[in-house]
């Protein structure tokens, strides 16, 4: 593998791209959209989590020519029949995850069945075409937040074997467990062997 292959991922969120870089390490130069001056939002309109990665995957490719990962992750809860799955940024409104959170505790009130897992797919697009790589972090919902670390709805998430949630953790630690770690790892051996 070429050593500091530049990767742009299809975010504008300064805390995944530093998880991302983090676990990838420094054979990848992580660039977000904000570092090439891309501001509009892509519309991740996909039915699932594989469609709004390639979206944002492909979005980012077609407009700058640089191998781009894009990354679609959400919370899925047994109890809630998958929700809010697809639309874990937007379940309250607009990327609010406090909002986010307080509903999905509001929903689990007085459900016994607390088992979630977080999935994140990965779409890597280049000149060769879109490769996917997901990850999964299973646990159990806590009836409050817990913890200030970390995003989203790490503050009510353990994971099975764990006494913490995500957002109590070490970004050291939730990165060596959890989905996005999961399926970096499986893209990081996609380019070992592809080389």
């Amino acid at each position: 593998m070429k050593l500091d292959m530049e990767l742009l991922v299809a975010t504008h969120n300064v805390h995944k791209k530093e998880e991302i870089q983090q676990i990838l390490g420094s054979e990848f130069v992580v660039k977000s959209l904000t570092d090439y001056d891309i501001h509009e939002e892509i519309v991740e309109d996909g039915n699932s989590f594989n469609a709004n990665a390639l979206i944002k995957a492909k979005y980012c490719f077609e407009k700058t020519g640089i191998p781009s990962l894009g990354d679609d992750s959400g919370l899925v809860v047994e109890s809630l029949d998958g929700r809010p799955g697809i639309f874990s940024a937007r379940y309250a409104g607009d990327h609010d995850f406090a909002k986010n959170i307080e509903k999905v505790l509001s929903e689990m009130e007085g459900v016994e069945n607390r088992k979630a897992y977080f999935i994140t797919v990965l779409c890597y697009y280049d000149e060769n075409g879109a490769k996917y790589f997901d990850g999964r972090a299973q646990g159990n919902l806590l009836t409050e937040n817990k913890g200030f670390k970390g995003f989203g709805y790490d503050p009510i998430f353990v994971p099975e074997g764990y006494e913490k949630t995500f957002a109590e953790m070490n970004p050291e630690d939730k990165n060596k467990i959890s989905h996005r770690k999961q399926a970096l790892d499986l893209f990081l051996e996609f380019f070992k062997v592809k080389d």
